[in-house]
């Protein structure tokens, strides 16, 4: 490989903006970690064009499938703060096997029965994911594992590939389930239940796909069992200051009970700000999820489970295209710049999805939506992450996965009782202004930030840096 880079300097130069060459040297967990998501992922994919469709079949109201959606988040809510911040004592790996095996085992529920309660019960311990997205606590771990075995270099690049990897797996995920049901459903002695039910099977697989994998992985993702990597090391000894050092000591003296009281007071004014506008987002999120867009796709235009799944696919074809120019972008832009500018345009797109009277501009406003829906995420993990200390990363990143999911936990109610009214539109509407606000919100609150290390949270493009940044790097202005 480095002899046929050296020859091909064109390649060389490809291999290194792209993040590969980033994500080849942090070695074989990462891939293992990536692969593991996107197996998760990929059921996440096959459940969200089905389980909406699944539960009108059933005979579940509109507000009866927002309900669900809703209190199957809030109970995520609840897991996602228990795990996370348990994860580093009982062991990342450990908490990530378990994962796979309560995703099969609820996989295994939903094939069988179709009692409201007990399926909210499996979809809730079990982490189905009700509105399409990586709502439980497995993607926070997964992330500080990432951020744990990368450096500040290196890092942008790796969460990258795991969000693109993820919606690669999602967009194959609503492809397969499309087309599983239309070519099942015209098998003589499968009901359209029977065919639903079948679906779920896909969720076992992927579980027990998890399992293995997490086994395959080393020592080096816990917190425990690792040194430091050399640029979080580096990066300690010039962030540590006396001060630090002496609060470090009193808060080890004082061995507080809480991990979030564990992270430090500066770590936890910049999030107060982001908790904040993330918890705006989150609610728009969950009132037009991936789930609640097909079922409003799915009426609308009354499509077939194979062109759902066809129009889906491609949008997270799209998706997952643009994550990868993810890293490369907040490389050359910043972070600021790169989720605020690809996140706005998305958010307009929400707004305006439910307008247009025939399925083509209906279709390009939601392949805008979900082309660059993502580009923000890998942004936010890298920043985040350059901001907590390595032992605070998996407490902040679950409690801010926490937070977002809590306050997704609205958002279905309140479609499905629109939707009962007849008023579906109104929740792309509304969901769209609270991203727009998010958005202009972010800009406002960060973009005079700079992150440890100079490293610029939102640089304005060209502008030249002081000729001693490197040598004495300033520490984020909280």
């Amino acid at each position: 490989m480095a002899n046929l880079l050296n020859r091909l300097p064109s390649l060389s130069w490809l291999y290194k903006i792209s993040g590969l060459a980033s994500l080849y040297n942090t070695g074989r967990d990462a891939w293992l970690i990536i692969i593991c998501r996107t197996c998760r992922m990929f059921a996440f994919g096959a459940v969200s064009l089905i389980i909406a469709l699944f539960f009108a079949e059933l005979g579940f109201s509109d507000f009866r499938i927002g309900l669900f959606m809703s209190l199957t988040l809030l109970g995520d809510v609840v897991l996602g703060v228990l795990v996370t911040l348990m994860a580093d004592g009982l062991g990342r790996r450990r908490v990530i096997l378990a994962g796979g095996m309560l995703m099969a085992i609820s996989g295994a529920v939903f094939y069988t029965f179709e009692n409201f309660w007990i399926l909210l019960i499996a979809a809730t311990v079990g982490v189905v994911s009700a509105g399409g997205g990586d709502f439980g606590p497995f993607r926070a771990i997964e992330e500080s594992m990432l951020s744990h075995i990368t450096t500040l270099d290196t890092r942008a690049h790796v969460l990258s590939w795991y969000v693109t990897a993820s919606s690669l797996g999602a967009a194959v995920g609503t492809e397969v389930a499309g087309r599983f049901f239309e070519v099942l459903s015209k098998r003589e002695g499968w009901s359209t239940v029977g065919v639903y039910h079948a679906t779920f099977l896909i969720y076992v697989i992927m579980g027990g796909l998890n399992v293995v994998l997490a086994l395959s992985l080393s020592s080096k993702c816990e917190i425990s069992d690792s040194e430091e990597s050399p640029g979080e090391s580096a990066q300690r000894l010039l962030d540590e200051d006396e001060e630090d050092i002496h609060s470090d000591q009193t808060s080890a003296s004082m061995k507080p009970k809480s991990r979030f009281s564990r992270i430090s007071s500066p770590t936890r004014s910049v999030m107060y700000k982001l908790w904040f506008l993330l918890t705006i987002d989150s609610l728009a999120d969950g009132m037009v999820s991936q789930t609640l867009t097909n079922f409003f796709l799915a009426r609308k235009f009354d499509l077939s489970k194979a062109a759902l799944g066809d129009i889906m696919s491609t949008a997270l074809v799209l998706a997952t295209v643009s994550t990868v120019f993810a890293g490369p972008l907040a490389h050359q832009i910043g972070l600021l710049n790169t989720m605020v500018f690809t996140h706005l345009p998305s958010s307009a797109a929400v707004l305006l999805f439910p307008f247009p009277s025939g399925l083509v501009l209906t279709t390009m406003l939601l392949y805008v939506r979900m082309g660059l829906n993502n580009m923000d995420q890998a942004p936010r993990a890298a920043f985040i992450a350059a901001i907590v200390k390595p032992e605070e990363r998996t407490a902040v990143m679950g409690i801010t996965s926490a937070l977002r999911t809590l306050s997704m936990t609205l958002g279905p109610s309140l479609t499905g009782g629109l939707a009962d009214k007849g008023k579906f539109w109104i929740a792309f509407v509304l969901a769209g202004s609270l991203r727009i606000m998010y958005d202009m919100g972010l800009w406002a609150m960060f973009v005079n930030m700079r992150l440890h290390g100079n490293k610029d949270i939102g640089p304005e493009p060209g502008r030249p840096r002081n000729s001693g940044d490197e040598e004495e790097p300033e520490q984020v202005p909280l």
